[in-house]
């Protein structure tokens, strides 16, 4: 926020959320601290996805200052025996302390590089530490060594009483903070945190209908013309005539994600037909192989 008030510049807090239990609840104030700060006149909005898991690489359960430099520099360091035992005794902490964002039990690998390492996708650390034998932290610095730095973990910090208090405000868009994936090939490996799947889709089944945290017209409007608009595309996000026909149609009754995190390569259910700059990619649910898709870039 103040980046942006300062610069004079649009600013975004992207997928916001209170990681660990100490943080829960939390979100109220930040999104006070936005909502005060768009009444100074500040261009802040967020968004978030609809989960309380997050993911990121196995490099991020250590100290920031043992990764500066980038992961190739953290495996040198994980390499160097005394600067090891000091990444041990921090990362253990911040792993088993009181103020735990998350332990060893709550993250769980989700992809790497290797196949010979590939039995232990899908397994938390404190699961893969039992099966090679060591210590969550020595299982966790080894794999990373091994894997080159290519080793991508899911975890689960977050409660779900703040994903529907950062849903409700006005100021927070959806996002899947996700990837381009697909069930086969190279980008159906590993069991990747089901956001790239689900996010949208579970927005709408979970949290519209089921659970009525928002209408269906504000989750549309989170989804489509807020972020178009906050990204400067003011030809896209709305059906109007002389919009581009980016249109999803989708049957309310049945809409849902089926992407789970043991089974995260599953496409949604209920999303009959998606246009994409007016021509048919998706017909019946199924995909018409058309790709007229494009890179959109600010005209600023």
């Amino acid at each position: 926020i103040e980046i942006g008030e300062r610069a004079g510049l649009p600013a975004q807090v992207s997928h916001h959320k209170a990681m660990g239990r100490v943080n829960w609840g939390k979100v109220r104030k930040t999104l006070s601290l936005i909502e005060d700060a768009r009444l100074r006149g500040v261009d802040v909005t967020a968004d978030q996805y609809p989960y309380t898991a997050a993911s990121s690489s196995l490099a991020s359960i250590f100290p920031a200052w043992a990764r500066a430099g980038g992961t190739e520099k953290l495996i040198e360091r994980l390499k160097d025996p005394e600067i090891r035992e000091k990444i041990r005794e921090e990362t253990i902490e911040n792993m088993e302390g009181i103020g735990a964002e998350y332990g060893w039990e709550d993250a769980y690998i989700s992809n790497l590089k290797s196949e010979k390492n590939s039995h232990l996708v899908g397994k938390s650390l404190k699961e893969a530490a039992e099966i090679l034998g060591k210590h969550p932290f020595d299982a966790a610095a080894d794999l990373l060594i091994e894997e080159e730095g290519a080793v991508s973990i899911v975890y689960f910090a977050m409660c779900e009483e703040d994903v529907e208090t950062v849903m409700k405000n006005r100021n927070v868009m959806v996002g899947s903070d996700g990837y381009a994936l697909s069930p086969e090939g190279v980008l159906g490996r590993g069991k990747p945190h089901p956001r790239s799947y689900g996010a949208f889709p579970r927005v709408l089944g979970v949290y519209v209908r089921e659970r009525r945290v928002i209408p269906w017209e504000e989750a549309i409007r989170k989804m489509t013309s807020m972020p178009a608009q906050k990204m400067g595309l003011f030809d896209r996000g709305l059906l109007r005539k002389g919009m581009w026909a980016d249109i999803v149609v989708f049957n309310p009754r049945t809409v849902r994600d089926r992407a789970t995190f043991e089974n995260p390569h599953r496409f949604p259910e209920g999303i009959e037909y998606v246009l994409v700059n007016g021509e048919l990619v998706v017909e019946r649910g199924t995909h018409t192989g058309l790709t007229p898709g494009k890179v959109l870039r600010h005209k600023g």
